[in-house]
């Protein structure tokens, strides 16, 4: 499906994003993400809603102030709103105004010529203004046919740059979309661009048909956050036109993965693990026929390379795993065995694997120093010299560590919400990489009694990579400790 064409690309995640319930970013954290976006290769990012408070309104002139790719700020059909984004000094206003007999009878109290009216002056207000102007019928999908063009064409002779068209709701499923699209694009000269919602889970399925459709803009969310399901995702947008269709979009596709973990991280929205493109398993393989495979010849079982999206391959331990994936993950640690060790090292991961254990990197260099006795590994870059750990009822646990760290001693004293929060937070502090992350934590007692046995496997992250760690102990905080200092070894290699 090879074509020559290049659709622009309009993020918004700092406006619809946010609309994610739970979310709430701080003008702090919509800067960092506005300036990932830019660097992420977007055409335009909606900033925001500047009337609906002066937070909002001063956050969206900061973004619009820094930023060199095209700034947008949304407003109602009102002189009002409008105002507050000239005021946020935007390139952009995106004005949007209902338009389905739905929205009209229940949410406008209006009739269709009242509306038409509202969207031409309220487009030539911002156009009067020297601003360019992006105009949305909103629930533009339950919008009948002939109205909806009568509407268009209004906003386009009163001088709108670009018309989109919403499927506000979800209700759209590909064919459709593709012909309401192509029925507007015949009667419309200016630039169409579509906002999709996956209510139904066909918002990336409905965004590439208005591609198809002709449309030349498409709207995407980061992690495709948004209202109730979200909406088109980014990262399968982009990835589709360019992989599937042959369609460039400029975006810097090798920075996706560490801009959706980016969001990811700010937003507190975790991505499911089977999410496409950018969760945990999407280049990651267990079963030892797809490893067997991609280990020799990566597209067998991958459509896309991993260093496309800046995301790298796993070899997953467990049940599923063969003998090739284990010699691989053998060899990337440094652990040399010959060909009957290799076969009982592997009958072992898989014995534990089918009795429901979470195998990890330390269970397989633990297997394999049984199997074959004492074997190389790489020498540990953090080491733990001292830590004392103080508590007292009304105040915060204070924690205080002595590591040494590539042979050099690193003190460092934190507190914390709990006695492990410190801990943590001191071991950080002390290697002094702000990009560590600790993305998982659990808690497990392996004996009974007061006395039981903790262990704690946790997930460290570092920019793209990512490792599980464990850690087992009498002393919770111990346990956690280890698991973390295990993590941060294997991550900083």
């Amino acid at each position: 499906m090879a074509q020559t064409r290049r659709v622009k690309v309009f993020d918004t995640t700092l406006r619809d994003g946010e609309q994610t319930p739970g979310v709430g970013l701080t003008k702090e954290k919509k800067l960092e993400i506005a300036h990932a976006l830019q660097d992420l290769g977007l055409d335009a990012i909606e900033a925001g809603f500047p009337i609906n408070s002066d937070i909002e309104l001063e956050t969206v002139r900061q973004i619009a102030k820094e930023l060199d790719i095209t700034v947008c700020g949304l407003a109602r059909a009102l002189p009002g709103d409008i105002d507050a984004c000239i005021k946020a000094d935007v390139d952009m206003i995106h004005v949007f105004i209902s338009t389905s007999p739905q929205h009209l009878k229940y949410q406008m109290n209006k009739t269709e010529d009242e509306v038409y009216e509202m969207a031409v002056s309220s487009v030539q207000y911002v156009v009067d203004h020297g601003i360019t102007c992006m105009f949305s019928p909103m629930d533009a999908t339950r919008t009948g046919l002939d109205y909806l063009l009568r509407v268009c064409k209004g906003v386009e002779a009163a001088g709108a740059s670009i018309i989109n068209i919403p499927d506000t709701v979800g209700v759209m499923y590909p064919e459709k979309m593709r012909k309401l699209v192509a029925d507007v694009r015949k009667e419309i000269k200016i630039d169409l661009d579509v906002h999709c919602h996956n209510d139904f889970g066909m918002a990336v399925a409905n965004t590439l048909a208005a591609v198809e459709g002709g449309c030349d803009q498409v709207q995407v969310t980061v992690n495709g956050l948004g209202e109730r399901a979200g909406n088109a995702d980014l990262e399968q947008v982009v990835m589709a036109l360019k992989m599937l269709y042959g369609i460039e979009t400029g975006i810097k596709t090798e920075k996706i993965y560490p801009m959706s973990k980016l969001v990811e991280r700010l937003t507190g929205i975790r991505i499911m693990p089977n999410f496409p493109i950018v969760g945990d398993n999407a280049f990651a393989h267990e079963s030892g026929i797809h490893v067997h495979a991609v280990l020799k010849r990566a597209e067998t079982f991958e459509p896309i390379k991993p260093e496309m999206v800046g995301a790298k391959r796993k070899l997953v331990l467990g049940k599923h795993i063969g003998i090739h994936g284990i010699d691989a993950k053998l060899k990337e640690m440094g652990i040399a065995v010959d060909g009957e060790q290799l076969r009982e090292i592997t009958n072992k991961v898989k014995d534990l694997g089918g009795k429901g254990k979470k195998v990890v990197e330390e269970d397989l260099v633990a297997i394999a120093q049984d199997v074959a006795g004492m074997v190389p590994q790489k020498e540990r870059r953090v080491q733990m010299v001292n830590f004392k750990l103080a508590s007292e009822l009304g105040k915060k646990p204070c924690a205080t560590v002595v590591l040494k760290v590539d042979g050099k001693v690193k003190e460092a004293t934190e507190e914390g919400v709990g006695p492990v929060d410190a801990a943590l937070k001191a071991i950080k502090s002390a290697i002094g990489l702000e990009d560590i992350l600790l993305e998982e934590y659990r808690l497990d007692a392996i004996t009974g009694g007061s006395d039981a046995l903790a262990e704690v496997t946790i997930t460290v992250r570092k920019g793209g990579d990512s490792t599980l760690a464990r850690g087992v102990h009498e002393d919770v905080v111990m346990a956690s400790v280890t698991a973390f200092l295990n993590g941060l070894n294997r991550i900083l290699k």
